[in-house]
């Protein structure tokens, strides 16, 4: 199935008015999928029941951020990984760097192999 997308219409940022405006395709956006759907789904598939999945995933996103917390990152075989990125201010020496350097934290997902193959083959449609 294609992924569908929309032309949409774009100033150039940090110019004032927009500067020079250019058009580019934007996905569209097809809702989202919650947890219990999710779990759902999985348990159709499998012998695991949807209790027990949604209790699974329920406990890896509690038990993520102890592992995080700790510098590791958290790989889960072929889905992919998690690890935690910040950002900070540059300082003008090395002994000026602290905690307060610090202006950001993300969490950073990098796919596995079969999610990188999929985008490999992602089709796309543009919207009607």
């Amino acid at each position: 199935m294609p992924v569908k997308f929309k032309t949409v219409e774009k100033g150039e940022p940090g110019v004032a008015g927009g500067g020079v405006k250019k058009y580019y395709a934007s996905k569209v956006s097809n809702g989202e999928i919650t947890l219990r759907a999710l779990a759902k789904d999985i348990a159709s598939s499998s012998t695991v029941s949807m209790a027990d999945v949604t209790a699974v995933l329920e406990s890896m996103i509690e038990t993520m951020p102890k592992y995080l917390g700790d510098g590791r990152t958290v790989r889960l075989g072929d889905f992919g990984s998690f690890t935690m990125g910040i950002s900070s201010r540059g300082e003008e020496t090395a002994d000026k760097v602290s905690r307060n350097s610090i202006t950001g934290n993300k969490i950073r997902f990098t796919p596995g192999k079969e999610l990188k193959n999929f985008l490999l083959t992602v089709d796309y449609q543009k919207e009607s």
